[in-house]
């Protein structure tokens, strides 16, 4: 991914290449443990010409020189992909390119040297969690059973989603009584869970993958949110035709819903980058800023003591 400034065209990005720009630096995001586009050292007006003698020397973030680096594809064309980018490589690459002209009339020679800077930050997709609310209608709202209830619907739900190493982290209702016009007052617990895809076992799972959990963890725990929701749906048709008895405590038909909630790993977050084109994307915390836990934003350092990118603390 590279963020556009508004003068720069979107033909700046194509073929899986990032060109430069010598009036100002090239921000380029690339997803933690994959290989970033190629980062072109030269503009687009110039790739159409022809060059002479072009000679191109490529420096990273620690001042060092990339030719020979084993984490880097360097092309004779002057083309670099980073590979398995990680936060550490995150910062400041510059490309010098000079090459000649030459005078068509005289054949005098006028050596031309330009300067790109590409600022490359790694990034990860939001770790998802799910709001999940729901209705329930009492005979009151100071019944000692209600709170019994909800202790018993958390058990049946987290035991559900076990197995997708989820879990409920947060639950919480409150009672209202309500008015209505052809029921007159009548009780209603609106009831509000949590669910995580850090439950029990998500280590062990993400250990046996290659690469970042987040895909694995964000499918599972949106399976988890859809079981529940089923749950429900299954809920409504066993209390109104399975019970010989009417309970003291009923569904509200079609009261479920779930809504995403985004968070960031540690030294990861969302203040002072947005992507055009991944809004729930977490950029790795730039020097001076830090992330202690799983927020979604960056916090400032009191004292400039955090130099390096993926902070977690100062």
């Amino acid at each position: 991914r590279a963020e556009l400034k508004e003068e720069q065209s979107i033909d700046l990005i194509g073929k899986n290449e990032v060109y430069g720009d010598t009036r100002h630096e090239v921000n380029v995001y690339v997803k933690v443990f994959t290989n970033s586009p190629f980062l072109v050292c030269m503009d687009l007006a110039l790739s159409q010409e022809r060059i002479i003698d072009p000679n191109y020397l490529w420096i990273g973030p620690d001042g060092r020189d990339l030719q020979g680096q084993g984490y880097v594809n360097l092309t004779e064309a002057g083309k670099l992909m980073l590979m398995g980018f990680r936060v550490s490589m995150s910062g400041a690459y510059l490309c010098t390119l000079s090459h000649k002209v030459i005078e068509t009339t005289t054949q005098e020679e006028t050596e031309i040297v330009e300067a790109y800077k590409f600022m490359v930050y790694a990034y990860r997709e939001a770790d998802h969690a799910y709001q999940l609310s729901v209705r329930f209608t009492t005979t009151h709202c100071r019944l000692e059973t209600n709170g019994l209830f909800i202790e018993k619907l958390n058990k049946i739900l987290n035991s559900t989603i076990s197995h997708l190493t989820c879990h409920i982290t947060q639950s919480s209702y409150k009672c209202y009584s309500i008015r209505t016009p052809k029921n007159g007052l009548q009780y209603e617990l609106f009831v509000n869970f949590l669910v995580s895809p850090f439950g029990p076992g998500w280590k062990e799972v993400c250990q046996r993958i290659p690469y970042d959990c987040e895909d694995v963890t964000n499918r599972r725990v949106r399976q988890a949110a859809e079981r529940i929701g089923k749950f429900f749906h299954q809920l409504r048709h066993i209390l109104k035709n399975e019970l010989h008895t009417v309970p003291t405590i009923q569904y509200v038909e079609n009261s479920f819903s779930m809504t995403p909630i985004d968070s960031c790993r540690p030294g990861f977050g969302k203040n002072h980058h947005t992507l055009q084109n991944c809004a729930s994307c977490c950029v790795v915390c730039g020097p001076g800023t830090y992330s202690p836990n799983n927020e979604v934003a960056c916090r400032s350092c009191a004292s400039p003591r955090a130099r390096m990118y993926g902070a977690k603390s100062c």
